[in-house]
């Protein structure tokens, strides 16, 4: 794994959610994961958030961003988290189904990312409250690269219900 990696650190994002079993349990278990993952430093967590299923049924899902500086490169980063999402038993029998863990790649550095099994910054990532809010928390005045400051999508997510969960 050695040429998937560089030698200087990229700060990325990594959005967490579940909705399956003991979702907050599953969430400390992926931040657990992702604090000891090679190659990466876990810099912050947000707090954890409450949300309904989008375009889904299911139970409510808990809800994170973390934050962390990485050697790896995004490519391998991704197959990473995959890795820690197979670990809980995750399966995508369809679109938007419930998941024991979801971790997606929200943001790597500034960079702006489509190939055929990774898209960076995370499409409609700004859209959704349970991405935004959590972001924001971490990085209030943080440029989201391609579409300007996340805080200026704010207002658009204000409608979508979102609380921290304790």
């Amino acid at each position: 794994m050695a040429a998937a990696s560089k030698s200087i650190n990229t700060i990325a994002y990594i959005g967490i959610g579940a909705n399956l079993g003991d979702a907050r349990a599953n969430v400390a278990d992926a931040v657990d994961r992702l604090r000891r993952l090679d190659g990466c430093a876990l810099q912050a967590v947000s707090s954890l958030y409450r949300t309904a299923p989008i375009d889904s049924g299911g139970d409510d899902y808990i809800n994170a961003v973390a934050r962390i500086a990485t050697t790896l490169g995004a490519e391998a980063l991704l197959q990473a988290l995959h890795g820690i999402e197979q670990a809980h038993g995750r399966e995508r029998p369809y679109h938007n189904a419930p998941r024991t863990l979801d971790l997606d790649l929200l943001l790597y550095g500034d960079e702006q990312i489509a190939s055929a099994t990774l898209t960076v910054p995370h499409p409609r990532m700004q859209l959704r409250a349970f991405v935004l809010v959590p972001l924001l928390e971490l990085a209030p005045a943080l440029v989201i690269p391609g579409l300007g400051a996340a805080q200026q999508f704010a207002a658009a997510v204000a409608n979508q219900t979102i609380s921290k969960s304790s």
